[in-house]
């Protein structure tokens, strides 16, 4: 028989949920039959399975460290010791292998942390996700860095909410637990929240407008591309625009965008911009040739210039704690940007709140 107490991080799932992460090699139907026969409880009493689970309970399994060990994908002698909240141990699950890399979480920026998320300004060239087994990525450096700052371990994996390009720079929000996590997937999902990034693109752009189209994937060369009418497995998109400030170059003209992501598609900024003779400079996707090797070889710059800027959280939104309520979170731009734009005759901007 072993007992878990719930932790702070993982509140919040349901019960089911959770012993399919505990035990992730038993198939669902092992689950619900073991809570039918109360061999699997909830605060001492039959559960169905549905219930959301508080910080503090205590899910009870009266089985075996085999079968355990077994549905969790282990040997019984890899069971380690969990303590509770009340100087209690239970048996858990090592939750990393002797042998596994750890990340140097110091490079991570981090600009803001609470109990339940955290906001990082995430570098050029880290992935967000995982595009290969042996990638490593944003979730991975989060991992590491919340890994000593809970003593207990617990099944919660971090996550993050919103995915930037490699190469784009910016805020990223990320869940320290899983209320954090749902929160702000909901924001991100439904759209209640207002994203606004910075580019440099070529020429003027005398007003701010915005653009209204559709786009289409290619999967094969991971490239989109715009048209002005609907078709087949075209996704509608619009993008805001307003520019704040103007410069030049080698005897070319730039302008400063903050751009507002009505839609969010793959690509969707570089390419609608593009699509109106605006690229961003040093995009070797959607960008021209010509201007990206001259930035190359004078600022080393080997990537487009868009930074995920500012996030506005909804206000008065039940759906949220009130901590979270007009939230506004900015990120400071990368030392290339901010060269760039010095070359070009452009000023600092002022990172404090704006009117959206």
């Amino acid at each position: 028989m072993q007992q878990i107490e719930i932790t702070d991080r993982e509140a919040g799932q349901r019960l089911d949920r959770y012993l399919q992460k505990y035990m992730k090699v038993a198939p669902k139907s092992f689950f619900y039959k073991m809570l039918r026969k109360k061999n699997i409880t909830l605060n001492g009493r039959k559960a169905a399975g549905m219930e959301r689970l508080e910080a503090g309970d205590i899910i009870s399994l009266f089985l075996s460290d085999e079968t355990i060990a077994k549905f969790r994908g282990m040997d019984a002698g890899d069971l380690t010791v969990r303590q509770d909240r009340n100087g209690d141990t239970e048996q858990q699950a090592r939750s990393l292998s002797a042998g596994s890399q750890r990340k140097d979480w110091k490079e991570l920026k981090v600009l803001y942390e609470d109990r339940d998320i955290l906001v990082i300004n995430k570098p050029q060239g880290m992935l967000s996700q995982k595009a290969a087994r042996e990638d490593v990525s944003l979730v991975e450096y989060i991992t590491e860095y919340l890994s000593g700052q809970n003593g207990v371990q617990d099944t919660f994996s971090p996550g993050i909410c919103n995915r930037l390009d490699r190469n784009t720079t910016g805020l990223v929000v990320g869940g320290k637990s899983v209320r954090g996590l749902q929160w702000m997937n909901a924001l991100f999902r439904e759209r209640r929240l207002r994203k606004y990034y910075l580019c440099i693109v070529q020429g003027v752009i005398p007003q701010a407008d915005w653009i209204d189209g559709y786009l289409i994937k290619d999967g094969k060369h991971n490239t989109v591309h715009i048209v002005k009418q609907q078709r087949e497995k075209a996704d509608r998109i619009i993008t805001e625009y307003e520019p704040l400030q103007y410069g030049a170059w080698d005897g070319v003209r730039y302008t400063l965008l903050r751009v507002h992501l009505i839609t969010g598609k793959s690509h969707q900024i570089r390419a609608h911009l593009s699509s109106i003779g605006h690229p961003l400079i040093g995009d070797t996707k959607y960008g021209r040739k010509e201007i990206n090797q001259a930035f190359r070889q004078q600022f080393q710059l080997r990537y487009q210039l868009l930074h995920a800027w500012e996030l506005y959280l909804p206000d008065n939104d039940p759906s949220l704690p009130e901590k979270y309520w007009g939230k506004y979170f900015v990120a400071p731009l990368p030392e290339q940007f901010l060269q760039i734009m010095r070359e070009m005759g452009m000023q600092p901007l002022e990172t404090k709140e704006r009117r959206a």
